[in-house]
């Protein structure tokens, strides 16, 4: 009995493991999706809030540090602190993870932002998740999850 029940978690283990290791097919429109990511990115460096507005979807949704904002929200509010941080603090971006499903698509990708703003430092590591739809307009962002944790001095 005991043999059977090894044998059997073996096998469920192999079948999970080999699952695991199937390719994930690259998405048809990688390159547009990550250029209206990358377009937004830069629209916010620049300062250009009409960019910023164009790329996101009339009901998008942004999240960041446990609040949720409508598009309109964050245009009257956020958008400008964020057009500020992105222009006072260098980040980096990590690898740019772009997964599609027909006319959805997502985003995913990891970096840092170093620098001072507001007069503080700033040193921390973000993540990112964006949710874009294909429209008659090309790519627009319905859905950003912003997230982000400050590094200790002498830390990682």
């Amino acid at each position: 009995m005991r043999g059977c029940a090894a044998l059997l978690c073996v096998t469920i283990a192999l079948a999970v493991l080999g699952s695991c290791r199937r390719p994930i097919p690259t998405a048809p429109d990688r390159e547009a999706i990550a250029n209206t990511v990358s377009a937004f990115h830069e629209a916010l460096a620049k300062g250009d809030r009409g960019a910023v507005l164009n790329l996101l979807a009339p009901d998008a949704q942004i999240l960041e540090s446990g609040h949720s904002e409508t598009r309109a929200e964050y245009e009257g509010g956020h958008l400008k602190s964020d057009i500020e941080f992105a222009q006072a603090v260098p980040s980096t971006r990590g690898a740019m993870i772009v997964r599609q499903e027909g006319a959805i698509a997502w985003t995913t990708s990891t970096g840092r932002s170093t620098g001072r703003f507001q007069s503080r430092e700033v040193n921390a590591e973000n993540a990112e998740l964006m949710l874009l739809a294909k429209t008659e307009n090309g790519w627009r962002i319905r859905a950003i999850h912003w997230s982000s944790h400050s590094q200790v001095a002498g830390g990682p």
